[in-house]
């Protein structure tokens, strides 16, 4: 894993299960969000993250030849805020990058991990604009852009990104809940359907694509929540769809050990802009079919069925062996790959990406410091 060459790591795992918020959810509500400064970091909340993911072909309408994704996380602390030396890891910054070659049927991945500080790493207040060394992603009036390297996956990506549509609020307005007690939320919306060219280096040969995109950008003092019936949820199951007519899908559920939904919400962007917020009792997630990853052991749902206002669908893995192992920044394995969304008689509905959890043993961070 690259890192700073003079970051001395030592392992502190920590569920993930963080502090209710000390802003109460009305206060936030009452503040809302707010651009362009909340494309920007927020570094008084514990957890952030930027996850950009996108399916993408050779041609223009042409079938699916890669999936990627590119995230960036911001974690406070280890050390605390009012530490006096320049070089404490006050904020800590990991990123993951993964290329699933639809076509090879193959994985590819790496991850990153540094203290923020002395321009190794950094997430800026005013926009989004975040790196770790030569890994960037960052939007100015022309768009976002991101780009990569990693020789030790044998990859490169360089990506520009164009938004067609307004950011999606998800929740209440960006507020999300994430759980039965109303502390328990983050703020969150996505950039959906963002058209997308980009430029792959994969093992020696290079690739001219196009396609579309998603963008979540979501922070929190709390992820799972403590509460007593929170305290119950061991991971997620997520899915964020770019629809082939212009609308946006998004799906996720909350998950107790023994597999039953927690809590749950989503949204559905229709082509026209409306968008329909759905209550937990809205959705329902139910595994169809299932991959036992020869690594870790772990068996994850790659077919399901979904319910939700806006009916009955398929969501479907386009690569089963899609899973993470990010042990070495924060902490776990996970399953994160590109996926289409079917009616139930198998016609395609839209491309995008699916994210399971907990799976791999209880979610954990794995923090750093010297």
């Amino acid at each position: 894993m690259p890192a700073s060459s003079n970051l001395r790591r030592r392992s502190l795992l920590q569920t993930i299960g963080l502090a209710a918020a000390p802003a109460g959810l009305a206060q936030a509500q009452a503040q809302g969000l707010q651009f362009p400064r909340d494309f920007g970091a927020h570094p008084a909340q514990r957890l952030e993250w930027w996850y950009l993911t996108g399916v993408l072909s050779e041609a223009k309408q042409g079938p699916p030849r890669f999936g990627y994704q590119l995230t960036f996380f911001r974690l406070l602390g280890p050390a605390p805020t009012d530490h006096p030396s320049r070089f404490a890891a006050r904020h800590l910054l990991l990123a993951h990058a993964a290329i699933s070659d639809l076509g090879a049927g193959k994985l590819h991945h790496d991850q990153r991990l540094a203290r923020a500080g002395m321009a190794v790493a950094e997430a800026s207040e005013a926009d989004t604009d975040v790196h770790i060394r030569d890994w960037t992603l960052r939007r100015d009036a022309a768009g976002y852009r991101a780009s990569l390297r990693s020789p030790a996956a044998g990859f490169a990506l360089d990506l520009r990104l164009q938004a067609s549509q307004a950011p999606l609020l998800q929740g209440q307005q960006g507020l999300s809940r994430k759980g039965p007690d109303p502390a328990q939320f983050s703020h969150y919306y996505s950039q959906v359907q963002l058209q997308t060219e980009a430029r792959l280096q994969l093992k020696g040969k290079q690739f001219e694509l196009s396609g579309r995109s998603w963008l979540d950008h979501e922070w929190s003092d709390n992820l799972l929540g403590r509460s007593a019936a929170a305290e119950q949820a061991v991971g997620w199951d997520w899915a964020g769809i770019n629809l082939a007519d212009g609308g946006a899908l998004t799906v996720f559920r909350l998950r107790r050990a023994d597999g039953s939904q927690l809590w749950a919400g989503g949204s559905w962007r229709a082509p026209s802009g409306v968008t329909v917020d759905f209550a937990p009792t809205d959705v329902k997630m139910t595994p169809s079919r299932h991959w036992l990853s020869p690594d870790s052991g772990a068996n994850y749902p790659v077919e399901w069925q979904i319910s939700t206002p806006m009916g009955s669908q398929v969501l479907r893995a386009l690569l089963d062996p899609q899973e993470i192992d990010a042990r070495a920044s924060t902490g776990m394995r996970y399953w994160e790959g590109a996926s289409e969304l079917l009616t139930l008689a198998g016609k395609r509905l839209g491309l995008g990406y699916l994210e399971m959890t907990g799976y791999a043993g209880a979610m954990k961070l794995l923090q750093s410091a010297d």
